[in-house]
């Protein structure tokens, strides 16, 4: 008991270190540890990092003094990876445990999961696999979405997956299964413009239309990516939501068209393998920045109407 006393107190203290920088109408990056030299050289860029969670589980050492030296500049968003939020069974208390912590210890302006699986009784799969969506499914996500928020204290921002296969006993479309979630939960939505993209090229159908039905009033962060192609055993059009590259010209087509309906959302690239030098990255931030500028203006009034 003492020395999670000890380990409260910890966080405690070191949150009280961290400015309470606002994200509103910012364009980040995905911080990796190799870019922090060049970063620290910029001084005081405006924008965010997001760190997934699962990288900074530990109590101390290099991640977390990295992570500490970003915090104290710069707002932060705690992606998760690892929850399991669609999963058959209870979720980890331990994992929820550390989670809770990073939270407590870095106080992030966003929090964010994804709509996914990942383990089986004592097996984690290193992916993020899709659900069926039916009334079964959408009732344990729910529960498990509640008991995130109420052991971190505050809502998650819920994101949309990118698809490789459907299932035949879904009995809703995903965008209904995502607002009944919100709706429910009472949850935020972190939109994927990457896979929205991928994943109605892979199953044909049109990404405008799901943008349409999506409920952007929920969305409190947007993600843009690089995807991959290859072909499927067919011989078809696959593409991979790979994080291995720029963002494509027809994401950024599809993100203005959102930012057009919704305002000047926090939006965040992502880049986490085949990672570049920070200037390249930073680049691809820049261009998002540029397009959340034209639209600082938008009346939250409009916002509403985009539900």
């Amino acid at each position: 008991m003492t020395s999670n006393n000890n380990q409260n107190a910890e966080n405690v203290a070191s949150a009280l270190r961290f400015p309470n920088h606002s994200i509103a109408g910012q364009a980040g990056t995905s911080f990796k540890h190799e870019h922090l030299p060049a970063i620290m050289a910029d001084g005081k860029p405006k924008g965010f990092f997001e760190v997934h969670a699962e990288n900074y589980m530990g109590a101390g050492g290099p991640p977390h003094r990295a992570l500490e030296a970003i915090r104290q500049d710069n707002p932060v968003s705690l992606h998760g990876v690892c929850m399991s939020i669609g999963g058959p069974q209870p979720l980890d208390r331990e994992h929820l445990g550390r989670f809770r912590s990073l939270v407590e210890r870095y106080q992030p302006a966003l929090v964010s999961e994804h709509l996914a699986w990942s383990t089986h009784e004592n097996t984690f799969f290193n992916d993020l696999l899709p659900l069926p969506y039916t009334n079964e499914t959408l009732s344990r996500v729910c529960e498990h979405i509640d008991e995130v928020q109420q052991a971190i204290g505050r809502p998650i921002l819920l994101e949309n997956p990118s698809t490789y296969v459907t299932f035949r006993e879904s009995t809703m479309s995903e965008t209904d299964f995502i607002r009944t979630i919100a709706r429910r939960t009472g949850c935020g939505l972190l939109l994927d413009v990457n896979n929205v993209f991928v994943s109605a090229t892979n199953h044909g159908f049109s990404a405008l239309d799901y943008l349409s039905d999506f409920p952007l009033a929920k969305v409190g962060e947007i993600h843009l990516a690089g995807h991959a192609e290859q072909a499927d055993d067919e011989g078809e059009r696959l593409l991979i939501d790979s994080h291995d590259g720029p963002v494509a010209d027809a994401v950024w087509k599809l993100y203005e068209i959102v930012i057009q309906k919704c305002g000047p959302v926090p939006t965040l690239i992502e880049w986490d393998s085949n990672i570049p030098d920070w200037p390249v990255l930073k680049a691809e931030a820049t261009a998002a920045q540029q397009i959340l500028d034209r639209y600082i203006g938008f009346s939250s009034l409009d916002k509403s109407h985009a539900a």
